[in-house]
């Protein structure tokens, strides 16, 4: 049986208990400030960028087996990026 969405939205909602589940995971091992839409972005910037036809399986897979230490490192890149402005304001 193949399930097709109809948007990336549907999709996320689809995943997003194997998200909560991966980020309760991640809070256990002490890195509590990654949400479900980091992993998210994570897979589907590095490890399903190039992926076409995914099967659902696959994905949630893929959530609940990355290593927790690749969505840290990736998280701690984007934030050296993040334009942070000194609040100079009495």
């Amino acid at each position: 049986m193949e399930i097709e969405f109809q948007s990336i939205k549907e999709l996320y909602e689809r995943v997003l208990p194997a998200l909560r589940t991966k980020t309760r995971e991640m809070k256990r091992l002490g890195i509590s400030y990654i949400k479900e839409e980091d992993i998210w972005n994570y897979l589907k910037e590095s490890k399903w960028k190039k992926g076409k036809n995914l099967e659902l399986s696959e994905m949630i897979n893929d959530i609940l087996n990355v290593d927790a230490s690749y969505i840290d490192f990736y998280m701690k890149e984007k934030l050296k990026k993040e334009n942070r402005p000194i609040n100079l304001e009495d």
